[in-house]
């Protein structure tokens, strides 16, 4: 008979286990592993001896069994906050990054090329999440209906409530990483040495890759009483699997190299020549560029250009810029296949850019017109790492994402490289201080500033990137994102509280509300992508409603993967109609039959088919 959907998340303990007994069958007995014979036959044999190196914190234990404890959560599709919601690869998550992260297990699981954080630095004033071990969703529903908490020194385990905090979310996101994929964090002093032995544990030691630095101060800071100005923060790099090359330094792809006007010079391909620096910083980089050919001007960007005045009359006497037809274009480079270099540096583990925290200020100033966010992450620091790591399709996790700055890198370097990078963003709906100028321009939580700022960064990165760079060359360009709301499951659950004796009627009255399992509240669509989250399908894939004799039915992905119905009265002729679509599985509400006989003639109509029946 068909299986029933239990509303929970990805059983990672059973996972584990089965991989497990999958390599070491005689290590699993009776449904458990037996660790001393497992560490024999790996060389390992006990000895007693407890002094060994490790690291270890109050609360270690409790952290690791909160990683593999199952969510009863979803998420729930918001189309209406959404940007392009039908076409967009794009995911943006509000909600407790643990629980989300647990929801994310089955559908991409080993799907993730890179990570980036900029997790909380603990340096007293920000927050850090206060997990309940107890009931997770109960605890991030309260959190949303407050303020969040410091952790200052004073509470007495100032490093113990950090590391309980970020333990279990890198356990999660470890499974979420491609055998390549790379993680990166930001990080400063505080917490430095504790993150890393945090990585040592969770993705080994082996699997190091460095140590960035980054001057993010541009100006000194004369309030340190040592008289030492803390100018620099760093990006904690691993990677998930050693032996592979994590950047991609002189490792350089040819194919978008092309000669379509037969160019003497051989194959070239446009860059981009925007430049990097605000006019206060670098004010010879800042005029207006015209072609002198037609006398057409092509103003100046924001950040001005790349190249001075001298070096750009150069490249336009040689021959080298790409004049679009628009005025609002922006000119493009052509950069020759001969001229790349065999002997390239590989990339730094010093980052010495000349972009500081206050240019990422300023960016997001520049599209609000003011000031909302402390201490975002500018976009180039983090588009280098994207660039120098990732391919054109990759997924790029950020379950930190603050004020959407990887969400902005990402589009930004898929307008420059016409890439296909797909992000997905989570964070929790933080209220902003009602002194504090977001709160005074409307913005009630960080989640509301994040989606606003990938709206309005992607409508700059449309009309900065509109024209095509060659006649006919058209880029199809993703500034989209489809937004989730975490929420506890649509599904119902048994409330197991003892009842006396005496209280029959309450008993009565607790089976009654179970005979339909879907909450009343929830709609179709919301139990949808539960079902979808639950049997391991992204959250991408599109979903499309018709009718089967009279009955909604929804076809999930493409090609119907799945087909989903939650009508009522479903009878062995509507089952039989559906067959015809041939997914591989059908996914039928219980309460969508009339009895147990319709229930199942359903499951050996499909079974005849060859298509799983799945209930929920």
């Amino acid at each position: 008979m068909p299986d029933m959907m239990d509303g929970l998340s990805m059983n990672i303990e059973q996972t584990n286990l089965d991989k497990l007994r999958a390599v070491f069958p005689e290590c699993v007995s009776e449904g458990k592993l037996d660790i001393d014979k497992l560490l024999s036959l790996c060389g390992e044999y006990i000895d007693n001896d407890f002094e060994k190196y490790k690291f270890e914190w109050k609360g270690k234990a409790d952290c690791l069994r909160l990683a593999q404890k199952r969510s009863t959560g979803t998420l729930r599709p918001c189309p209406e906050e959404s940007v392009d919601w039908d076409t967009t690869q794009n995911l943006y998550i509000e909600g407790d990054n643990l629980e989300v992260l647990k929801l994310l297990q089955t559908a991409y699981y080993r799907k993730v090329k890179m990570i980036y954080i900029d997790p909380p630095y603990n340096t007293g004033n920000d927050f850090v999440y206060a997990d309940d071990f107890a009931d997770p969703m109960a605890r991030y529903k309260e959190v949303t209906q407050q303020t969040t908490k410091s952790n200052p020194e004073t509470m007495g385990r100032y490093h113990t409530n950090w590391l309980n905090m970020m333990y279990p979310r890198l356990r999660l996101a470890a499974n979420l990483l491609r055998d390549d994929g790379v993680i990166f964090i930001s990080i400063d002093d505080v917490e430095i040495d504790n993150l890393k032995k945090l990585c040592n544990e969770v993705f080994g030691e082996e699997n190091f890759v460095a140590q960035f630095i980054w001057q993010s101060r541009q100006n000194k800071d004369n309030r340190n009483i040592t008289g030492v100005s803390i100018d620099h923060e760093y990006v904690v790099c691993y990677t998930k699997q050693f032996g592979h090359r994590v950047f991609r330094g002189t490792d350089r792809k040819t194919e978008q190299y092309k000669n379509p006007d037969n160019d003497p010079r051989g194959p070239w391909t446009s860059a981009n020549m925007v430049g990097l620096a605000t006019a206060d910083a670098r004010p010879n980089l800042h005029y207006d560029l015209i072609n002198p050919a037609d006398g057409r001007n092509y103003g100046c960007p924001e950040k001005g250009w790349r190249y001075d005045r001298n070096t750009m009359n150069r490249l336009i006497q040689e021959g080298r810029i790409i004049w679009p037809d628009n005025p609002e274009g922006r000119p493009r480079k052509k950069s020759f296949l001969n001229e790349l270099s065999d002997n390239l540096p590989g990339f730094s583990s010093i980052f010495n850019t000349g972009i500081y925290t206050n240019t990422a200020t300023k960016e997001i100033g520049g599209l609000f017109n003011r000031y909302l966010f402390d201490f975002p992450k500018p976009v180039e620091i983090i588009k280098q790492l994207i660039s120098q790591v990732s391919n054109a399709d990759d997924i790029i996790l950020d379950f930190f994402s603050g004020s959407a700055t990887t969400a902005h890198a990402v589009m930004q370097l898929n307008a420059e490289d016409g890439g296909n990078r797909r992000f997905i963003l989570v964070q929790l709906p933080e209220l902003c201080d009602e002194k504090s100028e977001a709160y005074k321009a409307g913005y009630k939580n960080i989640c509301e500033i994040g989606k606003e700022r990938i709206r309005r960064a992607g409508k700059k990165i449309l009309e900065e990137h509109a024209q095509v760079t060659m006649e006919g060359d058209k880029q199809s360009l993703d500034v989209g994102f489809r937004v989730f709301k975490l929420d506890t499951s649509n599904l119902k659950t048994w409330d197991a509280t003892p009842i006396e004796d005496e209280q029959l009627d309450l008993l009565y009255q607790r089976m009654n509300t179970m005979i339909h399992r879907v909450k009343p509240e929830r709609t179709d669509l919301d139990m949808i992508y539960e079902i979808m989250l639950k049997l391991g399908v992204p959250l991408t894939y599109s979903v499309t409603s018709f009718s089967v004799n009279n009955k909604t039915v929804y076809g999930v992905g493409d090609d119907y993967l799945l087909l989903v119905c939650l009508a009522e009265d479903v009878r062995p002729e509507d089952v039989e109609q559906m067959t015809e679509y041939a997914p591989a599985k059908i996914i039928i509400s219980r309460d969508s039959f009339a009895d147990d006989t319709a229930m199942a003639n359903a499951y050996y109509i499909l079974r005849d088919h060859g298509i799983e029946l799945k209930l929920v």
